[in-house]
């Protein structure tokens, strides 16, 4: 099973405000960034239950008919109308193992501390970041502390004429 990220961060490279919002995303515009194309490759979400508290309440659901696991020990909120989403907890490990069992091919692992948890567990394949041309200050780092050195192989890099860029790693091993 592969499993990627895609994320948006500033370029002081915060994926939120400290309280999780993520208005400043707005300042790359609205040119096509290619997450269209890469949510079109993968089966199936994993983010951690903060992220998906943020998304909840928003008007539309981006995710369409996709499953989405919500990493987490806490009973969910409520889940949009016509949703698949189910809770799953254990380590990063048994999670992945999990998700492998039920078939999926490509994931897309979101939310920080699930990401980070995932990516020190050697379970992240690849990461796509778009820099947005904004700085600012404090809020939620996407990679935070990792116990080891990562090591990451350009994949590929492209600049918009918004000022933002796209670069995209694979994680080598």
């Amino acid at each position: 099973m592969k499993t990627s990220v895609f994320v948006g961060a500033s370029a002081d490279g915060f994926i939120a405000r400290p309280d999780g919002s993520f208005d400043f995303l707005s300042a790359a515009g609205d040119e096509p960034h290619g997450f269209e194309e890469f949510f079109a490759t993968v089966d199936a979400l994993l983010m951690g239950r903060k992220t998906f508290e943020v998304v909840l309440p928003m008007e539309q659901w981006f995710y369409g008919d996709k499953p989405v696991f919500v990493y987490t020990s806490s009973e969910l909120a409520g889940k949009p109308e016509g949703s698949v989403v189910a809770p799953v907890s254990g380590t990063p490990s048994e999670v992945f193992r999990s998700l492998e069992k039920r078939g999926f091919e490509h994931v897309y692992v979101d939310g920080a501390m699930t990401v980070q948890s995932f990516l020190n567990e050697g379970l992240i394949d690849h990461i796509t970041v778009s820099l947005i041309p904004v700085l600012i200050g404090e809020g939620i780092s996407l990679f935070g502390k990792v116990p080891n050195d990562i090591r990451l192989e350009l994949a590929h890099f492209k600049e918009y004429p918004s000022g933002m860029v796209q670069i995209t790693y694979d994680v080598t091993r």
